[in-house]
């Protein structure tokens, strides 16, 4: 086509811009992954904007990320509420009026109501400290390194009423070095945490990822019951780590 072409229907034609996806992020605490999110979206790599971080703790460090990254940060205390259906409640309420499109669990360290679970079925996310199913619950790393494992990492899943039992997303695998603590074990798998988190995320924004109530999708093609699994050497050399030989 030549360059001196104009068309006579599209030179006044302005594209309207396409409605940016909005995330709430709830926390309870330190926000890394909350930051890790952050870091993509500045980064134009989370296809949407965080638009709101909720605490359910007052002093959580994550508030403060939310408040510097000109977020809006809101703290709804647990400890108000007489009940816990009361404030997953209230909850419901504060992440409404944000009109999220995804709301996503960054270390909120509280069991939510089936309300909640069912009212955002589909459009609610959780990373865990585990390779799920294995080790869902607390207490992950001192227990995978009692049971003497070779392999540990974190998983991405969508939430259900069972306690960390949605289908999953993506997984991170690292192997369980030889003298292994659970400090240097955290420590590898929270790196790994950062890393695929925001990945779901945007999967989930452009819509390339699908909650079926069966399991997951991922651009049409059903998941295997573990999501897409990123091996502890591909995850290594993303996040340039040295691999012993």
């Amino acid at each position: 086509m030549s360059e001196q072409y104009a068309s006579d229907t599209l030179k006044d034609f302005v594209p309207e811009p396409a409605d940016t996806r909005r995330v709430v992020v709830l926390i309870s605490g330190n926000g890394s992954n909350l930051e890790a999110l952050i870091e993509a979206q500045t980064h134009d790599a989370l296809g949407g904007e965080v638009v709101a971080v909720v605490s359910n703790e007052p002093d959580a460090y994550g508030l403060v990320r939310a408040r510097e990254a000109g977020i809006d940060a809101v703290v709804l205390p647990h400890r108000e509420y007489e009940s816990r259906d009361a404030y997953d409640g209230a909850l419901i309420k504060v992440v409404e009026r944000h009109e999220p499109d995804l709301i996503v669990l960054a270390g909120f360290m509280r069991i939510l109501t089936p309300r909640f679970v069912q009212r955002f079925l589909g459009r609610l996310v959780n990373i865990h400290p585990s390779l799920l199913p294995d080790y869902q619950g607390l207490n992950t790393h001192a227990r995978a390194l009692a049971d003497g494992v070779s392999e540990h990492g974190c998983s991405v899943h969508f939430v259900t009423e069972e306690l960390d039992g949605g289908p999953v997303i993506i997984q991170a695998a690292v192997e369980v070095a030889e003298g292994e603590n659970e400090a240097t074990l955290k420590e590898k798998v929270h790196a790994r945490e950062h890393l695929i988190y925001p990945i779901a995320v945007k999967w989930c924004l452009e819509g390339r990822l699908q909650y079926t109530g069966q399991g997951v999708t991922l651009d049409g093609t059903p998941l295997p019951s573990h999501g897409m699994r990123m091996s502890h050497a591909d995850a290594a050399e993303e996040l340039d780590e040295d691999i012993e030989p």
